[in-house]
């Protein structure tokens, strides 16, 4: 009968290559949950890139909005017309009009047919124009800068009339402030609101 005699150090040889097989899993498996960790922050990374230009390609296309609110002259009184108040709107904690959040708050102040399609028929746009005043009837000049928001100072050039009694000083026409506040609805049902401010004469 013949027997094999296992000598101690291939006994150690056998027992170093068991404890390395067992430290490269770990460090395998270490590796691959890294790997699964980056690839998530990737992922979210470049997720929150894109929602991040979709937010800023739907803010440029609201600012035809704003165009078109600029283009119009204002009157004392409101007009559904135009989506304008002559004093400022009901709003949110964020300074946002009620009118863009509900559609029965919109009725009282805009008609639907305003609303402006933005470059693909998925992105529509809706806004409404306050006057910084606070009396809705009379007008800017007539309520002055104890009843309107306006201009820190005059431009240069502006309209200038003569003061009453033949003075012959000169006193700029009040300019109100208005802003107009938009809100883009997108896919997804993505919303982004921005908000401007301008002046101009009234009309009439």
């Amino acid at each position: 009968m013949n027997f094999t005699v296992i000598s101690p150090l291939s006994r150690a040889r056998r027992t170093e290559r068991g404890a390395a097989l067992l430290v490269a899993l770990v460090v395998l498996v270490v590796l691959l949950a890294s790997g699964v960790a980056v690839m998530r922050s990737m992922n979210s990374s470049l997720a929150g890139a894109g929602n991040l230009a979709f937010r800023r390609d739907l803010v440029n296309q609201a600012e035809q909005a704003i165009a078109k609110a600029v283009k119009v002259s204002y009157p004392a009184s409101a007009s559904k017309d135009n989506n304008y108040s002559a004093v400022p709107l009901a709003a949110n904690a964020q300074g946002i009009p009620l009118a863009l959040l509900d559609d029965t708050q919109f009725a009282a102040v805009g008609r639907t047919t305003n609303d402006l399609t933005g470059a693909t028929n998925d992105v529509k746009i809706r806004y409404v124009v306050e006057r910084l005043c606070i009396n809705d009837t009379q007008t800017a000049e007539l309520q002055g800068k104890e009843g309107c928001a306006t201009p820190l100072s005059n431009p240069a050039g502006g309209s200038a009339q003569l003061r009453p009694g033949g003075s012959t000083g000169l006193a700029y026409v009040t300019e109100p402030i208005y802003r107009v506040s938009a809100r883009v609805l997108g896919p997804r049902n993505t919303r982004v609101f921005i908000q401007s401010t301008f002046t101009k004469p009234e009309t009439d």
